[in-house]
C-alpha cells in the first residue's frame, strides 16, 4: 500500500515537472521574487530639538502575469510587519512605482509590490522616502545591490524628478550618526538660507550630493547605469 502511495506521487511529480510553462502557477515558479532594501531618514522632535534617524524600507516586487496591476500591498503593523505608514507616504510610494516603471521603460500593471517599513517610530508620515523607494524597485527589478552608507531623501514625481524636502540638518545628522558616508539630496537643496549641507557634511565626514532625477540617483546608489 505504502509503495502505491509513493508510484502516485512520483508519478504526480513527473506531471508537474513536465507541464509547460504557460500554466499561471509555474509562471511564479520561473519568477522568482525579487527583492531590494534601501535606507531611509526620518526626523522627529524631542524637547523641540530635531533628531534625525535612518530607517529601512524592505521591498518585494512580483510579475502579475494578468497585467491586473499594479497592486501595492502596504506591510504594516496590523499586519504583522513593519511601522504604520501614513496617507502621503503610501501616496509617494505608488508615484515611486509609476516612476520606476516609466524609468525602466516597464508597464506597471505587470507588477506586485509589496512594501515594508522598518521604523523606529509607530508611524512614519510624508513623501520624502518616495525617491529612495523608486531607487529600490528598479534595483530589485535589475537584480542590483543598493551600496552601502549611502541614502537619499526626495520626493519623487511620476516622470522621475526628485523635488525637494524639508528638515534636511536633521537629517544629514542622523545619517552621519548611522555611518552613512553618502547623502543625496534634491537640486538646490544643499546650500540654502537655512543651510550648508556641505560644510556640515565635511564636519561628519560625509559626501553630499545633489540630484534632480531618479536616474541619477539610481547610479549613484548601485553604480550601473539606470
Amino acid at each position: 500500500m505504502k509503495r502505491s502511495v509513493h508510484r502516485r506521487f512520483a508519478l504526480a511529480l513527473l506531471l508537474v515537472m513536465a507541464m509547460p510553462p504557460f500554466c499561471s502557477w509555474s509562471t511564479s515558479l520561473a519568477e522568482p521574487h525579487r527583492f531590494a532594501t534601501v535606507p531611509a531618514l526620518a526626523v522627529g522632535f524631542i524637547g523641540g530639538k530635531e533628531i534625525g534617524a535612518v530607517h529601512y524600507i524592505a521591498i518585494q516586487l512580483d510579475r502579475d502575469p494578468d497585467r491586473r496591476g499594479p497592486t501595492i500591498l502596504f506591510s504594516e503593523i496590523a499586519l504583522g510587519g513593519g511601522s504604520a505608514v501614513g496617507k502621503d507616504w503610501k501616496q509617494g510610494v505608488r508615484t515611486a512605482v509609476a516612476a520606476a516603471a516609466g524609468a525602466l521603460g516597464e508597464d506597471q500593471r505587470n507588477w506586485t509590490v509589496i512594501i515594508k517599513n522598518r521604523s523606529y517610530s509607530s508611524l512614519t508620515e510624508g513623501a520624502s522616502a518616495s525617491s529612495a523607494v523608486a531607487v529600490g524597485i528598479m534595483a530589485a527589478w535589475r537584480g542590483a545591490t543598493i551600496r552601502s552608507g549611502v541614502a537619499l531623501t526626495g520626493v519623487i514625481t511620476a516622470d522621475g524628478r526628485i523635488r525637494e524636502v524639508g528638515n534636511l540638518r536633521g537629517k544629514l545628522e542622523g545619517a552621519a550618526l548611522a555611518k552613512m558616508h553618502t547623502l543625496l539630496v534634491p537640486k538646490g537643496e544643499a546650500r540654502t538660507l537655512e543651510w550648508d549641507l556641505y560644510e556640515l557634511g565635511r564636519q561628519y565626514n560625509m559626501t553630499v550630493i545633489e540630484v534632480g532625477s531618479l536616474r541619477e540617483a539610481y547610479e549613484l546608489m548601485t553604480g550601473q547605469q539606470p
